[in-house]
């Protein structure tokens, strides 16, 4: 069974970047056809797709962020990472990662499997 958990800093600054871990149990990052997407949600809102990392290493990012955000891995731990830059107060939300065992796609109630969220808040 996969399970997903993530982990960082709570608070985070304007202007700096923002990290975060997911690490997954219970199955291998790199089986195919796994997706990984990095999903978050900000207070009163609805849930928005940031980006994937496929089982093969290719990401895809959704383009209101793609500017700003990174996603990476590392198959010897089966840990993923988020990296958001210049981040704002708008950027406070409720990080999510998620797998999808069917393929690609950007629609986060297509996912499967979810880790618990974590929360971040921009603030000086």
């Amino acid at each position: 069974q996969v399970q997903l958990q993530e982990s960082g800093p709570g608070l985070v600054k304007p202007s700096q970047t923002l990290s975060l871990t997911c690490t997954v149990s219970g199955g291998s990052i790199t089986t195919s056809v796994y997706y990984w997407s990095w999903i978050r949600q900000p207070p009163g809102k609805g849930l928005e797709w940031m980006g994937v990392i496929a089982y093969d290493g290719s990401t895809y990012y959704s383009p209101s962020l793609k500017s700003r955000t990174s996603i990476s891995r590392d198959t010897s731990k089966n840990q993923l990472f988020l990296q958001l830059s210049s981040v704002t107060p708008e950027d406070t939300a409720v990080y999510y990662c998620a797998s999808r065992r069917e393929g690609y796609s950007d629609v986060p109630s297509e996912y499967d499997y979810w880790g618990q969220g974590t929360q971040v808040t921009v603030s000086s």
